[in-house]
């Protein structure tokens, strides 16, 4: 299936992102991958040419929305196609959750990486995305409810309540791309990969890991090759079955103030 493809990965330079793009690599996909460490995204690369398949790298911090600006640019005008793109990059709920941390542009850090940023590489990701693109993000089961009145959590702040925001706000924008995709073929899903992975992210909240980034691999790798899955879109799946996200992502009014949300704080960057 992935023989003659072209992904991009996002967070690509350790957990899942990592064993993510090892695992594309030996299904033959030539590899885009994404880091924010030159250093790590050096190594990952090494790895993946030593399975023999094209790679090559992009460095950008997706909490500045230039940043992910650039990036897309540097892929429209490098790649005449891009098949798949995995948002697997993520801030989880931090080392300290009482410290209120914001991105370049002044979002909060956690929607502004996990929900914002692949908002923003979709849509400027659509012109080289052909007909049967599959895009593929990386959400959680853990899901929160957004306060509409303070997206941004400024009057109360808690570091993993603010990322079980972001994911549902990440999901809520899977279902509106897919729709808004669904003439061009391309399809949008979003996956909780697996419970409490051995990643950074989890570790660093200090929560233990009861699971490999090889569990997590396997469910994201479907939804980018399954050919039973060519036309689904706009679904969440938790692992390989599909379920029902928060009853937020499904709320009309909800959805549309986040979607306008999104829009005006990307069209805001662009202007700025």
């Amino acid at each position: 299936m992935l023989a003659d493809k072209t992904v991009l990965v996002t967070g690509a330079t350790q957990g899942m992102g990592r064993h993510l793009a090892l695992e594309l690599a030996a299904q033959g996909a030539a590899l885009l991958l994404h880091g924010r460490d030159r250093a790590r995204l050096d190594k990952v690369a090494a790895e993946v040419r030593a399975a023999g398949v094209p790679v090559r790298t992009h460095l950008a911090d997706l909490a500045d929305l230039d940043q992910v600006r650039a990036m897309a640019a540097s892929i429209r005008s490098a790649e005449p196609r891009l098949d798949a793109l995995v948002n697997n990059a993520a801030v989880g709920g931090g080392a300290d959750p009482t410290r209120r941390e914001v991105s370049v542009q002044g979002h909060e850090l956690r929607f502004a990486v996990n929900a914002l940023a692949p908002y923003a590489l979709i849509r400027e990701l659509e012109p080289v995305l052909p007909e049967a693109a599959r895009v593929v993000n990386v959400a959680s089961m853990g899901q929160e409810a957004i306060d509409l009145d303070d997206p941004m959590m400024e009057r109360e702040y808690d570091g993993l309540l603010a990322y079980c925001r972001s994911k549902v706000a990440m999901i809520m924008m899977t279902f509106d791309l897919a729709a808004g995709l669904a003439e061009q073929k391309v399809t949008v899903n979003a996956v909780h990969p697996a419970h409490l992975m051995d990643t950074p992210g989890v570790r660093e909240f200090g929560l233990t890991p009861v699971t490999g980034t090889d569990e997590g691999v396997r469910p994201t790798v479907r939804l980018l090759t399954d050919p039973a899955l060519e036309a689904t879109t706009g679904r969440y799946f938790h692992q390989f079955e599909e379920r029902r996200a928060h009853d937020q992502a499904y709320d009309p009014e909800a959805r549309a103030r986040v979607a306008a949300l999104m829009s005006r704080a990307c069209e805001r960057s662009r202007t700025a």
